[in-house]
């Protein structure tokens, strides 16, 4: 039997992500226009963001993130949820969610890397102890 529990902090934190593409342009836009800034699709990547305040490139930079590590947790979180339950998959998946969501507050308000750096490793911890329990269900 399958476990749904699973699931529901998947789509958790793909809504949580989709906030952050809200908040991104939410900032980013404004800044923008008030800087007059004119569009150049000839310019390097990244030139011209780069010159837009760091409080409005840090919504950016999270919501990058957001596409990086949290990938891995999509997948690992669906394997377990194909698995037969078990007690600590949910908890884990929610513990990594709530990392996640604090690593962005972090990182989008305050931006102090050792702060960040610390959530990172914790839910970098949770995830690695996520894919352990998949690996040893689905052998």
């Amino acid at each position: 039997m399958a476990d749904r529990n699973m699931l529901a902090p998947v789509a958790a934190l793909a809504a949580w992500t989709a906030v952050m593409w809200l908040w991104m342009y939410v900032t980013r836009i404004p800044a923008i226009r008030a800087a007059k800034m004119r569009l150049d699709p000839n310019a390097p990547r990244g030139s011209q963001m780069a010159e837009l305040p760091p409080r409005v490139r840090w919504k950016a930079d999270n919501y990058n993130h957001l596409m990086e590590q949290p990938t891995v947790f999509y997948a690992v979180a669906i394997v377990l949820a194909l698995l037969p339950p078990t007690s600590t998959g949910p908890a884990l998946g929610w513990t990594y969610v709530g990392l996640r969501v604090v690593h962005s507050i972090l990182q989008s308000t305050w931006n102090k890397i050792e702060a960040r750096f610390t959530v990172f490793v914790l839910s970098s911890l949770v995830l690695f102890a996520m894919t352990g329990m998949a690996l040893a269900a689905a052998l």
